[in-house]
């Protein structure tokens, strides 16, 4: 047995780096490790799980962990993997190995490309912003959650998400104009730790946004995603105290509620075949009461023709879209990373819509893709998108070549290429 670990020791520091690379998004226990390693280097569970006396105490271990463990702590050294916060014998690639992404300095700041409508900047938020002498009507984004494992483009911690919001926020909440708005669209899934109840960050945000910023909660508009994967696995699937999520907050704020130019009356829906022959035959013929006389219904009511009715503060959106399909595939041709939390088209299209008015000046400080920016350009409202992540930029591009103006900074290169030292 000692032979079959002995014949493995040359290549199993390349077996255990390919294991936390071939799972780049997740975290792995030791004994995940140890039988993900035993698979690539072709050492049988004999082998893995047999034990001898080892150390001057002599205490029963298995030399072929001890070696696999040995090699992680190599990786460790070499920044290669990180220990998951708060968790014992759990281990990720660090956010460098785990993305490949390019993160723009601090104080850094790069005109990526632009059309005539607007412009996306790499950069770090909100320096890139500080000489920004015009008021924005819409500060539309959705910043990083704060999750356990993060995304490729790493994220901050729970419990240190409320002063991360704010001193992003604190420097552009200024700009925003005194008709202007906050949309932040943030996650409700986030869990207390080893836990089935979920975080109160969410309500910490709101206050902190209301307190520190001065900024009044005009609604949580519900985005209702039921295409979302099923989740949370460990508490709804496995042990079953949870029900699958579906919606995630966006956090509508105002620094002037009875001057902020929100208008309903740009994203009217379509009003209902049976709504329509209400409409027709001229409204109700009954007269009724509910709820103790505070509901009536008088005859008449619902008779005048409008042009559409009111939407509910409920998006009924999935989280796939045409447009992001076709941007995929354009990505994959280029050889550039997708976005793994890119919003579809229609949640910032609505919020545009609703929030602003041709030529006002819509930003978003997590552009990702910079899909806020297209739908912006599809509206004829002005854009300003700001990415951290190089890649993630350049690959926005090539959603707006068809519009007027196009420019692309010949420091991202051509199609495919980048050249981060620009």
């Amino acid at each position: 047995m000692d032979n079959q670990v002995a014949a493995g020791q040359l290549n199993l520091f390349h077996h255990v780096a390919e294991v936390y690379k071939a799972a780049p998004d997740v975290a792995l226990d030791n004994e995940s490790l140890y039988k993900l390693v035993a698979k690539r280097a072709g050492i049988n569970d004999a082998t893995l799980n047999y034990r001898m006396p080892i150390g001057t105490a002599g205490k029963l271990r298995s030399k072929a962990k001890r070696a696999i463990r040995w090699q992680q702590q190599q990786l460790k050294h070499l920044q290669v993997i990180e220990r998951v916060p708060g968790e014992r014998g759990v281990w990720r690639l660090t956010e460098k190995m785990r993305s490949g992404l390019h993160k723009a300095r601090p104080g850094m700041t790069l005109l990526a490309f632009s059309t005539d409508l607007g412009m996306a900047l790499w950069g770090t938020s909100p320096h890139s912003l500080a000489k920004l002498d015009e008021p924005i009507e819409l500060l539309l984004t959705s910043a990083p959650y704060p999750l356990r494992n993060p995304r490729a483009y790493g994220n901050p911690r729970c419990e240190e998400y409320v002063d991360f919001i704010c001193a992003v926020l604190e420097p552009i909440v200024p700009k925003i104009a005194a008709t202007g708005s906050l949309v932040l669209n943030l996650s409700n899934d986030v869990f207390l730790e080893k836990s089935p109840a979920r975080s109160t960050y969410l309500e910490r945000v709101t206050i902190a946004l209301e307190d520190r910023l001065g900024l009044y909660l005009m609604d949580r508009v519900i985005w209702a995603n039921r295409s979302k994967a099923p989740g949370p696995v460990a508490w709804a699937s496995k042990a079953r105290n949870q029900l699958n999520v579906c919606w995630e907050p966006c956090l509508w704020m105002a620094p002037d509620p009875l001057r902020c130019k929100a208008d309903n009356r740009r994203v009217l829906l379509p009003h209902t075949e049976r709504h329509k022959k209400l409409m027709a035959a001229g409204g109700e013929r009954r007269d009724a009461e509910y709820g103790d006389g505070a509901y009536r219904i008088r005859s008449g009511s619902y008779g005048n023709l409008t042009s559409g009715r009111i939407p509910r503060n409920v998006l009924e959106i999935g989280h796939a879209c045409s447009i992001g399909r076709a941007h995929r595939r354009v990505l994959q041709a280029l050889d550039l990373p997708t976005h793994g939390a890119g919003w579809p088209l229609s949640v910032p299209d609505f919020f545009i819509r609703f929030l602003t008015e041709p030529g006002d000046l819509v930003v978003d400080l997590f552009g990702g893709r910079c899909m806020t920016g297209l739908a912006a350009e599809l509206n004829e409202r002005r854009w300003l998108c700001l990415e951290l992540m190089l890649e993630y930029i350049r690959g926005g591009a090539e959603l707006f070549r068809p519009f007027k103006g196009f420019w692309i900074n010949p420091s991202l290169g051509g199609p495919g290429e980048l050249h981060p030292q620009g």
